[in-house]
């Protein structure tokens, strides 16, 4: 069941009035209340010194510059992870690091972050100091195993510590304990280029830079900081919208890394107005593909290369590891469905859904269990087994719905059952965890009761939250443009969705799935509208009156450019 609620709006708000009433409204329904908010240049930025820890990290770092000693970057295997490592890689060498290399773990042989086989893989390297980028808040002992083997441990992350964290020579995170600093969605690639930020002012003020070493542009990484940002789906509050903001700003003037632009290409974005949208949903997932079915160093790889030829070979490689990760998705999203369906023929679904099948990807869970969250509107868990022979463990990935927060839920269930759960982690929206085998059947139960014990009936409904409605005048290209300049959007400042009450002018289906329509909203008014895979709802006739809550669109076509509205959900008004 969905239902389209209005967002909240509230009382009162201190935005220029020079603002239109429509922008107005939907900068405060996203709590955009005060003329500050606003600003989004780079000079609005957080300071990096408010991040706790950040002075023992440059002063690592610094070191390891003046004394030229090995670095090695040891990284997540998602996109995030991903340009975190480029932006480090870039950002010291270009300050003048002689050696740094990284090291990406591999999902199916390593599982996630600083474990213990990847800190004896990282001391065959002889690093002086390791730096963990978008990972290493949880691994306490894996921290204490790499400073016993000779190594310095500097720790980059954004994800929520336990109750203690790992006796690292550094910690940058801005959700670590008893850091207060302002902005807590920081992506990982957002820490590591707050720590380069600092690096360079320090260095800087120790007169580092010269003719033979000249003082990088940072700036020139926040394509890699907007696409990292996006990719990992982090809210974007004002601190992020102007990372994301000034990295497009990049991108669109041409001088993206080739990376980026050999993925824009093959990903068939125009870079001349691309947005957060392209980065979420086309130029994120080829490049999350390498962790998800190979190996994240060729992502790395394509992120790195300076040479436009290179870059177009990876980023054709990653296309191609994308196309893979869809068939597979595909495969598991089906059997997903039927064993769900069959678990509804007899009684509800749980509240707290967790699937397993032995043959399932564990590259690809994560993302089965957003579809599956998207399509019940529940809490779901997927797990797939661990890939190395003989191993009994589940690797398992959990995606949530308001009001349920995942990481906090999963430590409730290791609070109660201490030896269930072999390792976990993550954020409110998405998580992840390790189980024993013979666990899957009381975990599955736990989880359930969690759910419940934290949502409603109504949390389980899928609620569509709009702008409110728009009047006849206001359906025009001008508000497109508007719309679009007051991005960039993305989690947590959600693109506008409006709903309105239509007549159905003229119907006519588009290649069996897709509905191509004319609305009115006032029997003069002709609005051309597309409702992607609705063409099942047979009840939309001409005459007939329809609620719909839908964006406003530019559609260009031989040339020319027309509105067009994009339905994102249809109910029948002629039936209540």
């Amino acid at each position: 069941m969905s239902r389209i609620t209005r967002r909240y709006l509230p009382p009162k708000d201190r935005l220029p009035d020079s603002l239109s009433p429509i922008l107005r409204k939907i900068y405060a329904a996203r709590g955009v209340i005060e003329d500050h908010h606003l600003h989004i240049t780079l000079s609005d930025l957080l300071r990096p010194e408010l991040l706790r820890g950040m002075d023992c990290a440059v002063s690592l770092l610094s070191e390891a510059l003046q004394k030229n000693l090995r670095v090695l970057i040891v990284a997540d295997f998602d996109a995030d992870g991903a340009t975190a490592c480029a932006v480090a890689v870039r950002a010291l060498k270009a300050m003048g690091a002689k050696h740094v290399e990284y090291l990406i773990p591999n999902r199916i042989l390593h599982g996630y972050g600083l474990t213990p086989a990847i800190v004896e893989i990282a001391a065959k390297k002889s690093p002086d100091l390791l730096i963990t980028v978008d990972n290493g808040i949880s691994s306490i002992a894996e921290v204490a195993m790499a400073q016993s083997l000779g190594m310095k441990v500097l720790i980059t992350d954004h994800h929520v510590p336990g109750q203690i964290e790992p006796p690292a020579d550094a910690i940058v995170n801005p959700n670590g304990l008893g850091d207060s600093f302002q902005s807590k969605s920081l992506a990982g690639v957002g820490v590591i280029f707050y720590v380069m930020l600092a690096l360079r002012a320090h260095l800087r003020g120790q007169n580092w830079f010269g003719v033979n070493r000249p003082e990088p542009n940072l700036g020139m990484l926040l394509d890699l900081v907007a696409l990292g940002t996006v990719a990992d789906v982090v809210p974007l509050d004002q601190n992020n919208r102007i990372l994301v903001q000034h990295g497009l700003k990049q991108m669109r003037s041409g001088k993206s890394c080739p990376g980026i632009a050999a993925l824009a290409r093959v990903s068939r974005c125009s870079t001349n107005d691309i947005d957060s949208a392209d980065l979420g949903f086309r130029i994120g997932p080829r490049l999350n593909a390498a962790g998800r079915i190979d190996d994240m160093s060729i992502g790395v790889q394509c992120l790195l290369s300076d040479n436009p030829e290179e870059a177009l070979f990876l980023a054709e490689k990653l296309d191609h590891l994308n196309d893979q990760r869809k068939a597979i998705e595909i495969e598991m999203k089906d059997q997903a469905i039927e064993i769900l369906d069959k678990i509804q023929i007899g009684s509800d679904l749980p509240w707290g859904i967790v699937l397993s099948e032995e043959d399932w990807h564990p590259g690809v869970i994560g993302i089965l269990a957003s579809r599956l969250k998207d399509r019940f509107h529940r809490p779901v868990v997927a797990f797939a087994p661990g890939r190395e022979q003989g191993e009994q463990d589940l690797r398992g990935s959990v995606r949530s719905v308001s009001g349920f927060h995942a990481r906090d839920a999963l430590a409730a269930i290791a609070t109660k059952y201490p030896s269930m759960i072999l390792r976990f982690g993550g954020h409110a929206a998405a998580a992840g965890l390790t189980i024993e085998k013979n666990n899957l059947d009381l975990f599955s139960k736990e989880f359930d009761i969690e759910a419940r014990r934290k949502l409603t009936a109504e949390d389980l409904q899928e609620e569509i939250l709009s702008d409110g409605p728009l009047e006849p005048e206001d359906f025009a290209l001008s508000l497109v443009e508007q719309i679009k300049g007051a991005g960039p959007f993305g989690h947590g400042f959600p693109e506008p969705l409006f709903d309105n009450v239509f007549q159905c002018v003229e119907k006519r289906v588009l290649r069996e799935h897709h509905l191509k329509l004319i609305l009115s909203t006032n029997g003069s008014n002709r609005i051309k509208a597309i409702a992607f895979g609705q063409a099942k709802e047979t009840w939309v006739v001409p005459g007939s009156m329809l609620r719909a809550a839908y964006r406003l669109s530019c559609n260009e076509y031989n040339g020319k450019k027309t509105l067009q509205v994009r339905i994102e959900f249809l109910e029948n008004v002629d039936s209540k």
